[in-house]
């Protein structure tokens, strides 16, 4: 079974399955290019390998409307016009292969295209996207909490998150194929918290104080990189100036990871939540 919904900026939705709008052929959701950085020495032969760099990926739509009503087949056209418009910048590609979903931002890599039915009596129809990031992710965030306690843990979103990992370390798994941003919120009262990667030895320190009312909360995403501190679910600061020197933005690598959370006071009260998604190559 193969589903592909795509929602785009403005929260509208369309659904491309078997009617009306028919999945004919679905390619650029498992195949991806690469480009292979290398160096070469003055006379050396051959080169040097550096890293393998992923190219944006393109999904590409060919389907059917399925309706033989010529009135009817202008209001599905128009439908796939409204919510397949280049114009309106990324939107989500969600697809269910044989039970599997997963999840992908993409823009319209041109307004979708119609050619003439001719004497075929169904129209046929070509969306293609252009997707920046080229991994798909699973849609469900999973997070966890580390000190967990008794109070309100206030952030100025909300999403599952599990309490009660009692401690100030524990391992976080993830699973998909590269590594996995993460965003962080930490509620005070706190000072100076650290987040380590002990996995990677990499770690995140803040110098700040935070009240009982503050969440820090930090993005280690690349294209949205963030430290910003909440009061009663508002940014009041944008907190980046206060990152220790050594400090980087680190991912979760595939597989386990072991995180350890310390501070210079209020470690037994603070509460961290880590949350990511895992990413994969293909579908």
């Amino acid at each position: 079974m193969k589903r592909l919904t795509y929602t785009n900026s403005r929260g509208e939705s369309i659904l491309f399955d078997t009617e009306p709008y028919f999945i004919d052929s679905l390619t650029g959701i498992g195949e991806v290019s690469a480009e292979i950085q290398s160096q070469r020495a003055p006379y050396q032969d051959g080169d040097t390998y550096i890293d393998t760099i992923l190219q944006p990926r393109f999904p590409s739509l060919e389907g059917i409307i399925i309706e033989g009503d010529l009135l009817r087949i202008k209001q599905l056209r128009k439908q796939i016009l409204r919510v397949c418009n280049p114009k309106l910048g990324l939107g989500k590609l969600t697809l269910n292969l044989d039970g599997d979903t997963k999840e992908i931002y993409g823009v319209l890599d041109g307004a979708p295209t119609f050619p003439e039915r001719g004497e075929n009596l169904f129209q046929t129809f070509m969306i293609n996207w252009k997707c920046p990031n080229p991994y798909w992710r699973d849609p469900k965030e999973v997070s966890r909490a580390l000190r967990a306690y008794e109070g309100l843990f206030k952030l100025p979103t909300t999403f599952p998150f599990e309490l009660g990992l009692s401690g100030d370390s524990t391992i976080l798994v993830n699973e998909g194929d590269v590594e996995s941003p993460v965003t962080i919120d930490i509620q005070g009262p706190i000072t100076n918290p650290q987040i380590i990667n002990v996995t990677t030895g990499q770690y995140i320190r803040v110098n700040r104080s935070l009240s009982d009312n503050e969440v820090l909360h930090i993005n280690t995403d690349d294209q949205n990189k963030r430290v910003e501190i909440y009061r009663n679910g508002a940014t009041i600061e944008k907190a980046i100036g206060y990152l220790d020197h050594y400090s980087d933005f680190w991912k979760l690598e595939p597989g386990q990871n072991e995180i350890k959370y310390i501070a210079d006071a209020g470690t037994a009260n603070g509460i961290v939540a880590i949350a990511w998604h895992s990413y994969y190559l293909g579908v």
